[in-house]
């Protein structure tokens, strides 16, 4: 019995150090591999084999890491204090720069992000930020995408959620919505006035050449009012009328001599 158990143990010792030494990775994990801790190579997906003591794995993950912005207050180039909050997705493409060239890569990328939010929004106006959205959210995926390189960090997307402001900015833009829109109502009516007056001029142009032209208006007005249902009917009597009259009549003068 003694001697079975002095074969036995080694052989489980030994059986326990080949399980040890096993390591699965799956399709989307890497894994890498430091030798007496010097890098050595990046193994995965698969089966591997890492020896107890002498070597050391990590793992990292190459899916698409999605990280949600915490809200930032941000001062706009003209003074305004909005709430700003955004959604990042980046994922690692080079599992040795990740682990070596920065400690935590995911915290690093996370607080880059949050500075970079507030940097690039506060070079531009409150307008700019509720209008141009896209072109500061390719900005900023340009700026990150260019500094994580280095860590093996590739940025795919960067979108602005939110942009809240506070209750008396709200009115403020209210107000200037509702006079802007008083004023493109202004604009048009003097437009349609300036139109209006510029045919009456055509008009008035033509018919100082054409008097005919002045008599069929008359003739039509004459229509126009006759077709009514009123009592009362008012017809201009025009100048040339009364001038031929007041040239028939004689002069009281003239009638007693």
């Amino acid at each position: 019995m003694i001697y079975l158990f002095e074969y036995l143990a080694p052989a489980i010792l030994l059986l326990a150090i080949v399980i040890s030494a096993i390591r699965i990775l799956k399709e989307y994990e890497r894994g890498v591999i430091f030798f007496l801790g010097r890098f050595q190579k990046v193994k995965g997906p698969g089966l591997i084999i890492v020896i107890p003591v002498i070597q050391k794995m990590v793992r990292v993950d190459l899916r698409v890491v999605t990280y949600d912005i915490p809200t930032q207050d941000v001062i706009s180039r003209d003074n305004v204090t909005v709430h700003v909050s955004a959604v990042l997705y980046f994922r690692v493409v080079d599992p040795e720069r990740a682990i070596i060239q920065v400690e935590h890569y995911f915290n690093a990328t996370s607080q880059l992000a949050q500075t970079t939010l507030r940097s690039v929004l506060g070079q531009h106006d409150l307008d700019e930020m509720l209008s141009q959205r896209d072109k500061m959210n390719a900005d900023i995926q340009n700026i990150l995408d260019e500094q994580t390189a280095s860590w093996g960090i590739k940025v795919t997307n960067v979108e602005i959620k939110h942009v809240d402001l506070n209750e008396s900015m709200i009115r403020a833009i209210a107000k200037q919505a509702e006079a802007e829109r008083e004023r493109r109502a202004k604009i048009i009516h003097a437009e349609g006035e300036l139109q209006a007056s510029e045919k009456l001029l055509q008009a008035a142009n033509v018919m100082s050449r054409n008097p005919q032209t002045l008599q069929l208006r008359y003739l039509q007005t004459l229509n126009d009012i006759s077709s009514e249902n009123a009592s009362t009917i008012v017809f201009p009597l025009p100048m040339e009328i009364l001038n031929a009259f007041s040239k028939d009549m004689p002069v009281k003068g003239e009638e007693e001599q």
